[in-house]
């Protein structure tokens, strides 16, 4: 990571590491099932998405499920409930399997037309005092596609340090100033 915000918060400014940003923008791509997972609905919807596949299946394993199979037949014709650990667990599951099977669709939406042009908000300086401050403006700059795949592979495998390498290699097209969006207050784009 950078280093010029090795200190952030010091002078009370606010803001989040630029991977962890770039990753939950990536999270904030992923859609699904709006039921919640506590609605005979919502379990019925994940138990249908997740037994369509024998990806479905590891991800229900993974997810620490282990029951019988009469008893996930009950779970699928709504006979019986999953109890509340198992409803969160089946969440999990799901989620899980979503990321695995949209992963290809994000990384062709955010590479097409040779990359997706991100806005970095600079770190939150409000409560900084203002000989303190340094001189920050939203900064526009487009992430090329080598980026890109290798940032959804580290996403999907919740790999921190190859995100957090990803941003240090994108900020480097800020030039100079590059070090002061190692902590960003939020990163937006359109894809």
């Amino acid at each position: 990571m950078a280093g010029r915000w090795m200190n952030l918060g010091h002078y009370n400014a606010h803001g989040i590491p630029g991977a962890d940003a770039l990753g939950a923008g990536i999270e904030r791509m992923v859609t699904g099932i709006t039921s919640p997972a506590d609605t005979e609905r919502g379990i019925a919807a994940r138990l249908r998405y997740l037994t369509a596949s024998p990806a479905g299946y590891a991800a229900i394993e993974r997810a620490g499920i282990s029951v019988t199979p009469r008893t996930l037949f009950a779970w699928l014709a709504e006979e019986r409930l999953p109890n509340r650990a198992n409803q969160q667990r089946l969440d999990a599951a799901y989620w899980d399997l979503r990321r695995h099977n949209v992963a290809a669709d994000l990384k062709r939406r955010l590479t097409s037309r040779g990359g997706t042009r991100i806005e970095i908000d600079p770190v939150d300086q409000t409560r900084v005092e203002p000989r303190h401050r340094r001189d920050l403006s939203v900064r526009r700059l487009t992430v090329r596609p080598r980026h890109w795949d290798v940032a959804v592979d580290a996403w999907l495998n919740d790999d921190a340090e190859t995100l957090d390498a990803v941003w240090d290699e994108v900020i480097q097209d800020l030039g100079s100033e590059y070090d002061s969006y190692a902590f960003v207050s939020s990163i937006g784009w359109n894809a």
